[in-house]
């Protein structure tokens, strides 16, 4: 989309909070994004700037039109925002593309509600808890549940109008043992539901209202002399403390917090979530992903924030993160501790996320390991030149000349590593007269990339000139010219010491000898010059022997490079069949050469002569 299309469309952007869509020709979208004024947020995408990312100037080119829908609040466009990239998974978005199924808790809604793990929601009334990111984690909970409270596990339906003596006989049969029997009368709803209530606290985090509620339990039974009972609730106490100790890691007065955390690797963003209630850590969870096209640290946590707070349906009215961010909300209060418990609760966060990006890095490095060793040598090329992606396309040039005589040039191009001898190409240098190995080095850069430009080929990632400063920057200005500096990368080699040089740049760099990257560089090098001085050496043949034949008296240039050509050698037209010569030449110009071979020696005599010579 050009800089005119949208302003032409601006006109229609109105200055409500929405979201806005950027779709190609095929209709396809490529980015979702959400603003709390549209008009504002669209225009900063066309707008001066020094500077653009990459990722949004590639956007900005393959996006055909925007189209935006409106909201009443910021807060809904961050939920219409989250649902229109999990359904269209846009190639340019990649926070909020997640579409994994987590584990939930389910409290279903029905008489004497069971208890129970599904990765499935369905509308009917229940209450659902999570998602939680381990399975692992959720089946805990559940038995340590079922520990503190016997729940009935059965599927039958206990409303008094449908629960029949043959369904009594069932459940006596097979599931007395897992409940107390509320179907057989043995417990009360009220007391079910009881037990229903402190579950949901379990499930919320809120353990002091459980502890206190089972300390109750046990003085009763204990005043009452139940020993038995009350050994029953320690027995649960101890349960519930246990698994609560595995998760305190703070003061318990800090009640409900969320902490967040944020960390890079090369273009991959994470944000770590903590939820904290009553001094315990109930869910952990890592967002990752590439950069987005607005990559600011400040706006990628705002948008984790917000969607993990929406994904946990987190209340909390504190969050506990290591920078100011923004949110819609104004209720929420942000805390950047420095000392204290809660600097310790970011400070773990924190820990866990950088070990969370080591792992990640760990990966990385294996399966570069793994690698073929093409793309090993690539990726130690890239590392060495510190070029932003991997060279798989590199071309070489070299020039050719003796002094000044013939000159020519040559490109070699390696793909993937190795020679792609069908892309390799040669020059004649068209514009420089004499020996100017400058003049000629731009001449040829030129025109190389002119026409690949041209044809609509694909550029190389790296380019060698075969030379130091002076013959890089004589490329240098082609590629200034011809407006591609920003897409590729030009360096140059050194002979005697083998520097590499940038351009721009006075100090040379020097790869460790040993290095595969330099022995690449240098088999590039070497193969430019071999093709470079091979093609020289046959065009300044032929034109020896082209020369000679034009002493002939009534035979030009043009009629010599056509036999030579053809014949390949002087030798060869002296012994060939004239009907053959005259279909090249014609009857007067082969009657020239049979009298010019039947008249000189050695020719006349039929001994064989070496042209180059």
């Amino acid at each position: 989309m050009t800089f005119e299309e949208f302003k032409d469309f601006s006109i229609k952007i109105p200055e409500d909070p929405g979201v806005y869509r950027f779709l190609d020709k095929k209709n396809e979208i490529l980015y979702v994004g959400k603003a709390k004024n549209l008009k504002n947020r669209l225009n900063s995408y066309f707008g001066e700037k020094k500077y653009i990312a990459v990722k949004t100037k590639a956007l900005i080119k393959h996006a055909h039109h925007i189209e935006f829908t409106i909201v009443e609040t910021e807060h809904d466009a961050l939920l219409l925002e989250n649902s229109l990239i999990k359904t269209h998974q846009p190639r340019y978005n990649v926070m909020l593309k997640d579409g994994k199924t987590y584990a939930y808790i389910c409290i279903k809604n029905e008489s004497f509600p069971r208890v129970f793990f599904t990765r499935k929601v369905y509308r009917d009334g229940s209450t659902y808890f999570g998602p939680y990111t381990s399975k692992y984690k959720a089946e805990i909970l559940i038995e340590l549940i079922k520990s503190l409270y016997p729940l009935r596990t059965c599927s039958l339906n206990l409303s008094p109008s449908v629960l029949t003596k043959s369904k009594y006989k069932i459940c006596l049969e097979y599931h007395i043992k897992n409940c107390n029997g509320p179907c057989e009368k043995l417990e009360s709803e009220d007391e079910y539901l009881q037990k229903i209530s402190q579950i949901k606290n379990i499930l919320k985090g809120h353990f002091k209202f459980v502890k206190e509620h089972i300390l109750g339990c046990m003085e009763d039974s204990a005043s009452k002399m139940d020993f038995e009972g009350a050994h029953i609730w320690k027995t649960r106490l101890e349960a519930l403390q246990d698994y609560q100790s595995k998760s305190t890691v703070v003061n318990p007065n800090i009640l409900d917090v969320d902490v967040f955390s944020i960390a890079k690797l090369d273009n991959e963003v994470f944000i770590h979530f903590m939820k904290v209630i009553d001094g315990a850590i109930i869910h952990t969870f890592t967002i990752d992903g590439e950069l987005n096209v607005d990559d600011d640290d400040r706006k990628v946590l705002s948008l984790g924030i917000q969607k993990l707070r929406n994904q946990f349906e987190s209340q909390a009215k504190e969050i506990i993160v290591p920078f100011e961010v923004d949110l819609e909300s104004n209720d929420i209060q942000i805390t950047i501790p420095k000392i204290g418990d809660k600097k310790h609760l970011l400070e773990l966060s924190e820990k866990n996320i950088n070990f969370h990006v080591l792992q990640v890095r760990k990966d990385k490095l294996n399966k570069a390991a793994k690698s073929s060793p093409s793309e090993r040598i690539l990726r130690t090329l890239q590392a060495d030149l510190n070029l932003s992606e991997i060279p798989f396309h590199i071309e070489c040039f070299d020039n050719s000349n003796i002094q000044g005589t013939n000159p020519v040039s040559a490109c070699v191009v390696f793909k993937n590593a190795k020679p792609s001898k069908k892309d390799y190409r040669h020059f004649h240098v068209k514009t420089v007269v004499g020996p100017n190995d400058f003049a000629s080095m731009e001449e040829v850069v030129f025109r190389r990339y002119k026409r690949l430009i041209d044809e609509k080929q694909t550029l190389p990632t790296l380019i060698i000139i075969d030379g130091g400063k002076g013959q890089l920057s004589s490329a240098m200005k082609s590629i200034n010219a011809l407006g591609i500096s920003d897409k590729v990368t030009l360096i140059g080699i050194a002979k005697k010491l083998e520097e590499i040089y940038f351009n721009g740049d006075p100090i040379p760099l020097h790869i460790n000898k040993k290095s595969e990257s330099l022995k690449l560089i240098q088999q590039l090098r070497n193969e430019a010059h071999r093709f470079g001085i091979t093609f020289h050496r046959n065009m300044r043949s032929k034109k020896m022997l082209g020369s000679s034949l034009t002493q002939i008296k009534g035979l030009g240039e043009k009629s010599a490079k056509k036999l030579i050509t053809h014949f390949g050698s002087i030798s060869s037209i002296a012994a060939a069949d004239e009907i053959e010569i005259e279909k090249i030449v014609g009857k007067k110009i082969t009657h020239l050469l049979k009298n010019y071979f039947d008249h000189t020696p050695p020719f006349s005599k039929g001994i064989q002569v070496d042209e180059e010579e």
